[in-house]
């Protein structure tokens, strides 16, 4: 102690503004520096109030009131006591009024891109400590956001249901000046996911290239970590049509696949990570000018229909008929073609000087007997389109081509097309995939569109 009063401190050590920072190398919560003090005499002073550095070092995750009660729990000791009297009588120091305000300006205001790491820092920093701050914004996503909009306020709600045996919850919506913002995620047992990927052997490097077009529509409808939901959102009364959504997924069997905005929210709502996650975000425009106060608040969700790969079969000419037997209902159905011919798109669409375009394909309408509803079902060609092909002069060089291209028509992937109803059903159209070639037979296959789960409605406010 005696020696503690004979230390002398230079003025211009602690007269100098510094800046003095407190390392943390057990935050898991944003950076491990943070600033907390502008010069090393206002650090004496905070410590003359708060008695203990550790204090100072917390404040960056405390509020105020837990400032206040870790004071009231920590009381200092007769030597601590003593060594800040050292303190205060030498260097003439009064202590700081207002600590926890005083450093909570001093990081709110300081530029965290100012710090420099060594070369090797990411080696050593863990990936949690690389998450971001939580905040969320309208114009935005789990990756970041775009504009000067403020952060949405927070509203926890942690509504825990469950919709035929899936568990779903809805921890926390955010009112921002735009609108709404709805989080929902799934919980999907180990096992399950675990099970899915043996039997698809699926791995991160495997970017499912091997698979057909139907094994990756049946992988698709069997993910469980695929999930395919729209939300229907009714404010006081009023429904609130949806702007935009993303969203990211948790895989407990491939963690190294699993990115920081998985692990944000994993950690931001405390999600058990031995599960698998579905995690869902969806934006709602206010129908008012001003940001209304919600007195009642409910969501619906509402699961889109999967695709289920059906039959496949060959035509030639109208009037001819294919019977088939739905996957899901066991009704038999007739399919009779009412137009059959090839077609081709006109050069004069493209514009393109140096590419060569497929420009052939085959039309096909046709009916269903009995009819199915609007969206349960479609025919594709069981082909891709040709890959453009760059237009070369020397055919001695190698050509080009690129990865696939749609036109129009959605020739990947064609839809089915409603013309009008009929005494023998809605006419419909399908058409094949473009090639530089007419193509004499094309293969269809039958999609049909299940939907699983009845709509369910859950009361959050």
């Amino acid at each position: 102690m005696k020696l503690v009063k004979e230390v002398k401190f230079p003025f211009d050590l602690y007269d100098r503004a510094l800046n003095l920072f407190a390392v943390s190398p057990l935050n898991t919560r944003g950076n491990y520096v943070h600033p907390v003090a502008r010069d090393f005499m206002d650090f004496l002073r905070l410590l003359l109030t708060c008695g203990d550095a550790a204090v100072m070092e917390q404040v960056f995750g405390w509020d105020q009131a837990e400032f206040d009660t870790f004071l009231q729990d920590n009381p200092l000791t007769a030597e601590q006591q003593s060594v800040l009297d050292a303190i205060r009588e030498n260097l003439l120091l009064a202590p700081m009024e207002r600590p926890f305000a005083y450093i909570k300006e001093l990081q709110a205001e300081f530029d965290y891109s100012l710090l420099i790491y060594r070369e090797d820092y990411n080696e050593w920093v863990s990936v949690e400590s690389k998450i971001p701050e939580w905040k969320v914004y309208y114009n935005g996503n789990f990756w970041g956001h775009h504009g000067r909009a403020r952060a949405g306020k927070e509203i926890p709600l942690d509504k825990q249901f469950v919709w035929d045996d899936k568990v779903f919850l809805i921890p926390s919506i955010y009112t921002c000046n735009k609108g709404l913002i709805v989080d929902f995620c799934l919980k999907v047992p180990t096992e399950r996911i675990r099970y899915f990927i043996d039997k698809w052997n699926l791995s991160i490097e495997n970017d499912r290239s091997d698979f057909t077009a139907e094994q990756q529509m049946q992988i698709d409808a069997e993910n469980p970590l695929d999930v395919d939901i729209s939300l229907k959102v009714v404010l006081n009364g009023t429904v609130l049509s949806g702007s935009h959504g993303c969203g990211v997924s948790w895989n407990p069997c491939l963690t190294e696949g699993n990115g920081l905005e998985a692990r944000s929210v994993i950690r931001h709502y405390g999600l058990d990570h031995d599960y698998g996650w579905v995690i869902r975000r969806a934006a709602f425009p206010w129908k008012t000018k001003r940001k209304p106060q919600i007195k009642s608040l409910s969501v619906t969700l509402i699961q889109r229909p999967v695709a289920l790969s059906g039959p496949h079969f060959h035509v030639s000419a109208p009037g001819e008929q294919i019977e088939f037997t739905h996957p899901t209902t066991g009704l038999q159905h007739t399919l009779t073609v009412q137009e059959y011919e090839q077609q081709e798109i006109l050069l004069e669409h493209f514009g393109s000087q140096n590419q060569e375009f497929p420009t052939h394909y085959t039309v096909m309408s046709y009916t269903l007997l009995p009819d199915l509803p609007d969206n349960a079902f479609s025919v594709t060609d069981c082909v891709r389109s040709d890959q453009l092909r760059q237009k070369y002069t020397n055919i001695n060089e190698p050509q080009a081509s690129s990865s696939g291209f749609c036109f129009g028509i959605s020739s990947d992937c064609p839809t089915a097309i409603i013309f009008g109803g009929s005494g023998q059903g809605k006419l419909q159209a399908a058409c094949s995939a473009l090639h530089f070639e007419p193509v004499d037979k094309v293969e269809w296959r039958m999609v049909f569109y299940e939907k699983r789960h009845d709509d369910v409605t859950v009361e959050l406010i």
